[in-house]
């Protein structure tokens, strides 16, 4: 709409300004013809009703809503303007005000229709977000036959096919096939991921190098893709405490901007310059128009929001967001956080006479069938290296292990209670080396041979570890870079386990803090408990047992969502399950924050400055503003706040 009233009204000021009197005798030439003095008061009475009418509905909206501001001023400076023109032109009046009328008007219909660009353009994170659904989805009938239907027509347990290539059209968990996925659009993680059989997949996501089958567990609005949208939505449309701050200065300026008119028309009368009074009159009201004001915050929440997005990163309270800059405390969650939330074999020790290949390929076969995560860890260490056996007579020990017969021999593999059960002897350097893992808060499995009629003999043992993220050291070491004063870890595990993952983190004794034995329930204690110590604690975790703490917390992060963006506990979610993503929520709030600051006090001192010239203080010195420069002067602050904003693009949010 900005952009066809400008172009139109543009193309009718040219010819206003052309005909001007006060132009031509500015640059010397003349023009003569009839209708010659009709122009401006058709041409400009058409700019005014309709490139002025957008002003003028919103100054109607601002009084009956008792919030004057930008619309409001505007009005009042095209209105002065335009019956001081309509006088001129009747003969009741000595003053040619059409040009400057018409190009006032073209003026603020360009700093409008830009700062309906920029936001427009930040605002468009929410149609790119809908554009990665595909239109239609291969559905896999129950006869297998593939049938091309539109992807609103999907239901929850239904079957797709994914090619090759192709985007993921519905959140759900693979059943056939093993992909790279490219879920850059989803975590701003920009390496393609491994997926496989039993995997969760996100719609919108693509399938980079092989085909998969995808049961459909959510659809619609149910989407992590459509959950994300809410979110960026909301985060666009709310606001902060910067922003309260420059609605009341808006509203401020209001009253002061028509105080300052009322006296500049009224010293300039009494000075016996009633055409001079309306000029000043009306420059003030133009220069004083909030327009920069009103953008100054508006355009950097929508630009910040939508990088972030970009970036894996929901904004979910833009208030949590601005208290992030000034956190000193980093309060993680160990399990899912921290670590990948999943045990992996970290150790692996042999008898004399046993390699650790054969004793982790025969600890494989017997674990085989088991749905332990222990033997999964197991087993899938064995894939890996390609020792695979086969084994027959499985049978699980509730509480114990299992047991099964590999190359016609019974082994069995289990824990403590399995050893004392079995009064099995560990070999002294065995022990030694178990104990050792055991320390340092490993689950230790024991391999044992069982033959027939003789005692169980202990051939070898692994230690399995919730598996710390390599990504989680170097987050740790740039927070500290960032000026994070204490990275505090909670668990519920013991605290040897505790202590073993702090010091693989690298935590400062004495002064970072380790929180261990925790129930879930509890954990919001330890996040108050920090509180009360003065220190300002931002809680990472995965969002469902820590819902208390999250809350709780200064701000509250919610990592590793990218499939339940739902959570109502924390202000910001990481889709990622990247510690290093608390970087970018601090690298964003401190930069979001200083861009406001700087707008405000670009937008707040070019009106201090301007309002005192177009009143006319500078009078005496043959220094004045018309009408048109002041629009002008005002559209130009409008650009600078608007650059300044685009600046956000430029923060680097994502792990590196």
């Amino acid at each position: 709409m900005f952009r066809r009233k400008f172009w139109l009204s543009l193309a009718l000021t040219v010819p206003i300004v052309v005909t001007s009197h006060m132009v031509m005798d500015w640059f010397g030439y003349s023009l003569d013809f009839p209708g010659l003095s009709l122009i401006g008061p058709v041409l400009g009475t058409i700019v005014f009703g309709y490139g002025g009418w957008p002003f003028l509905a919103g100054a109607v909206s601002e009084i009956r809503d008792r919030a004057p501001g930008m619309m409001l001023l505007i009005s009042m400076a095209i209105t002065v303007a335009y019956a001081a023109s309509l006088a001129t032109s009747l003969g009741g009046f000595d003053l040619d005000f059409w040009w400057e009328l018409a190009a006032l008007v073209t003026v603020m219909l360009l700093g409008h229709w830009q700062e309906m660009k920029a936001i427009g353009q930040a605002q468009g994170a929410l149609a790119a977000l809908a554009a990665l659904l595909p239109d239609q989805a291969d559905r896999v009938a129950a006869g297998g036959d593939v049938e091309r239907v539109p992807v609103a027509e999907l239901r929850v347990g239904d079957t797709v096919l994914v090619r090759s290539g192709g985007r993921v059209p519905a959140d759900g968990r693979i059943v056939d096939g093993v992909a790279e996925l490219d879920e850059s659009m989803i975590t701003g993680e920009s390496r393609p991921v491994a997926r496989g059989v039993g995997d969760r997949v996100v719609a919108g996501t693509v399938a980079t190098d092989s085909a998969l089958r995808v049961r459909v567990d959510a659809v619609g609005d149910d989407t992590a893709l459509a959950g994300i949208g809410r979110l960026v939505a909301q985060a666009q449309q709310a606001g902060g405490r910067a922003q309260v701050l420059a609605d009341r200065f808006a509203a401020m300026l209001f009253y002061v901007a028509t105080a300052v008119a009322a006296v500049t028309f009224g010293v300039w009368w009494l000075l016996g310059d009633l055409s001079g009074a309306v000029v000043r009159t009306v420059t003030v009201l133009v220069i004083a128009c909030p327009h920069a004001l009103g953008l100054a915050i508006p355009l950097v929440i929508a630009l910040s929001t939508a990088v972030a997005a970009r970036a894996g990163i929901l904004v979910k309270d833009r208030l949590a967001l601005e208290r992030m800059r000034t956190v000193d405390a980093v309060l993680f969650d160990k399990t899912g956080t921290l670590t990948k939330g999943a045990h992996t074999v970290t150790g692996i020790a042999a008898v004399p006479g046993e390699t650790e290949d054969d004793v982790l390929r025969l600890a494989a076969a017997v674990e085989a069938d088991s749905e332990h995560p222990l033997a999964r860890a197991i087993v899938a260490v064995a894939d890996r290296r390609g020792l695979r056996a086969s084994a027959r007579d499985f049978r699980s020990l509730t509480g114990r292990g299992v047991r099964a017969v590999v190359d016609d021999v019974a082994y069995a593999v289990g824990g403590p209670s399995l050893l004392r059960e079995l009064h099995a002897e560990v070999p002294a350097d065995l022990r030694h080396t178990a104990g050792q893992w055991s320390r340092r808060g490993a689950a230790v499995l024991h391999l044992l041979r069982l033959p027939e009629g003789g005692a169980p003999q202990v051939v070898g043992a692994f230690a399995l570890e919730d598996e710390v993220r390599p990504e989680a050291r170097q987050a740790i070491t740039q927070l500290r870079e960032q000026g994070i004063r204490k990275i505090v870890m909670i668990t519920g595990d013991a605290r040897p386990v505790a202590e073993a993952v702090a010091a693989d983190l690298g935590f400062r004794p004495g002064v970072d803090e380790v929180f261990a034995e925790v129930l879930p329930a509890d954990k919001d204690r330890a996040v108050a408990e920090l509180q009360a110590r003065g220190l300002r604690v931002a809680m990472v975790g995965d969002g469902v047992n820590d819902a208390p703490a999250l809350a709780r917390a200064d701000v509250g992060i919610a990592i590793g969502a990218g499939t339940d963006v739902a959570i109502e506990s924390a202000g910001v979610v990481l889709a990622s399950s990247d510690p290093r993503g608390v970087l970018g929520v601090i690298r964003l709030s401190r930069a979001s924050y200083r861009k406001m600051i700087q707008n405000l006090g670009w937008a707040a001192g070019y009106n201090i400055v301007a309002i005192p010239l177009a009143a006319g203080v500078l009078a005496w010195t043959g220094f004045t503003l018309s009408p048109a420069v002041g629009a002008i002067l005002m559209s130009a602050s409008t650009i600078v706040v608007a650059l300044n904003a685009q600046l956000l693009r430029t923060v680097r949010l994502t792990a590196q």
